[in-house]
């Protein structure tokens, strides 16, 4: 059984809906950003009753082909008094999008129980410190700081198993990990100077994306699935769709797709959408009684 924080996934054909609160006004998908009391509150209770079980909460945007690096004092001012709104009004399970160590001990010393790490505890130094000393739930990403040649799934689970050790170094049980292979996040290079992690491919990026979702059981060992694909640019370039807003159906395609392929919990900007998402999937996927 793994937990994020109190919540329980990965149970068999359980998906959870994790909703996208951005406090940074550098994220790509303008209609996450909240940054007012009055919009996260709105926005919260929204997400709840769209059918969000856990909020992540991001306070500097990691698209890797915009420009977002913000000092980690500032991240952490964002994420903490969203975190205060959010605890005041609701019970719901708070995950911390960051992968800076400073900025996860701040979220950690106010009570939060999940750590959601793009690099997968691989760009910070002191991030698996803080993890051994707090010992929250984790969602690690498939990364690496050198540029990755050669297949792609094999590289993204190797990825992924190494982030695997270093948790377990820091004394993180295997029932509290879960694992993201990061699609958006594998680029052939960004147009920006942004030191923030994503992996340098040589192969197609847009299929490395496309061939990660087909292949999600093969990711799926004893760690359940995250996946975050809601709105991404991959499916702009599938669909040639530059606003981000206009890839809904697309996006709740890609998000069926994964449903079937293994995933057991979904990142999205939209509950609303990903809840009816997952009510067709199981409809659709449901084995008939016998003689019918």
């Amino acid at each position: 059984m793994t937990k994020l924080g109190s919540l329980v996934v990965g149970k068999k054909n359980q998906v959870t809906i994790m909703g996208i609160l951005n406090t940074s006004p550098e994220s790509f998908y303008k209609n996450s950003i909240q940054s007012t009391k009055s919009q996260i509150s709105k926005y919260l209770l929204d997400m709840e009753e769209n059918g969000a079980n856990i909020i992540d909460i991001g306070g500097m945007s990691t698209a890797p082909y915009l420009k977002t690096m913000v000092s980690e004092k500032v991240e952490s001012e964002r994420i903490t008094q969203t975190i205060k709104i959010i605890q005041n009004l609701s019970n719901i399970p708070i995950s911390v999008d960051t992968c800076r160590a400073s900025v996860a001990k701040d979220a950690l010393d106010m009570g939060i129980e999940v750590i959601n790490d793009i690099s997968g505890l691989k760009y910070d130094k002191n991030m698996p410190k803080i993890v051994e000393k707090y010992n929250p739930s984790l969602i690690l990403c498939s990364y690496s700081k050198r540029i990755v040649k050669g297949n792609p799934f094999s590289i993204t689970k190797q990825l992924l198993n190494e982030s695997v050790k270093i948790a377990e170094q820091s004394q993180i049980s295997k029932n509290k990990i879960v694992l993201d292979p990061a699609i958006g996040f594998f680029r052939r290079s960004s147009d920006v100077k942004n030191s923030l992690p994503y992996t340098k491919i040589i192969s197609d990026w847009v299929q490395r994306d496309v061939e990660i979702i087909k292949k999600l059981n093969l990711l799926k060992t004893t760690f359940p699935i995250l996946v975050s694909i809601s709105n991404k640019s991959f499916l702009g370039k599938l669909l040639g769709k530059e606003d981000p807003t206009d890839r809904n159906t697309g996006t709740a395609i890609a998000e069926m797709l994964s449903i079937v392929n293994g995933a057991s919990i979904i990142r999205t900007h939209n509950p609303k959408i990903t809840s009816d998402v997952i009510k067709m999937t199981k409809l659709f996927t449901k084995k008939s009684k016998k003689g019918l």
